[in-house]
């Protein structure tokens, strides 16, 4: 493999979380400007949609360690591209959290531990006070859904050219319901990009933002390949 689709991979996954964390770190905090959590929901979609016409040609536009294993799952991905694809992700995830990390701090008074930084967290850290129990069924459930949405729709008997349409209206879906329960991962790599800069309780429950949705994308992948995949 060439380097190519990694350097896809960090593009496009710096342009995630700095699309949809950013709308939420630079954005809804002022509820003035009228965006709300709907309108961090719809930047996360617009993220993934204009990305993945952008250079899902070149690396398939994953931009997500839950989706890439989940391909892999599924038999539509090569296992021995799995952790550069994955490394890839998370480097650009880093990249934009800290690029964030920048241009936030420009405003007197901002703390990106005091204001959570658009971390993902349960118990006192979720939005809407969620137990760990239910941030981990509402992850498990989007983000296996989610893989279902992504090889369902770019299956070569779907429809061309509209798989990203899809999958960014996905998770925009995905957000509007899970927003007050976890600041919505399903994604690992961003979980990671505001965690290492929020840099206290976002760290310590990050493991469940990395287990929950790995485990959902694999189920998705499996569930997929079982029942929608044809025998080859």
């Amino acid at each position: 493999m060439n380097g190519k689709p990694l350097v896809a991979e960090i593009f496009g996954t710096f342009w995630l979380v700095f699309g949809g964390c950013g709308s939420a770190v630079l954005a809804a905090a002022f509820p003035e400007l009228g965006i709300g959590f709907v309108g961090v929901a719809f930047a996360f979609g617009l993220t993934v949609l204009t990305m993945a016409y952008a250079v899902g040609h070149i690396s398939g536009g994953h931009f997500n360690p839950a989706v890439t294993l989940g391909l892999t799952a599924a038999g539509r991905f090569p296992a021995k591209d799995l952790v550069p694809y994955i490394i890839a992700q998370v480097v650009g995830a880093i990249i934009a959290g800290g690029v964030l990390y920048l241009i936030a701090s420009g405003k007197p008074g901002f703390d990106a531990a005091a204001s959570g930084f658009a971390s993902n967290g349960y118990g006192e850290h979720s939005p809407g006070g969620y137990s760990l129990q239910s941030a981990i069924l509402v992850e498990f459930v989007l983000t296996a859904f989610f893989i279902l949405i992504i090889a369902g729709t770019t299956h070569k008997l779907a429809p061309t050219g509209f798989a990203p349409l899809a999958i960014g209206l996905a998770l925009t879906l995905i957000h509007l319901i899970s927003i007050p329960v976890t600041n919505t991962s399903v994604n690992p790599a961003r979980s990671t990009g505001t965690a290492l800069f929020q840099g206290g309780w976002a760290i310590q429950q990050l493991w469940v933002f990395w287990l929950v949705p790995l485990v959902g994308g694999v189920v998705g992948g499996l569930i997929h390949r079982a029942l929608f995949e044809e025998p080859k």
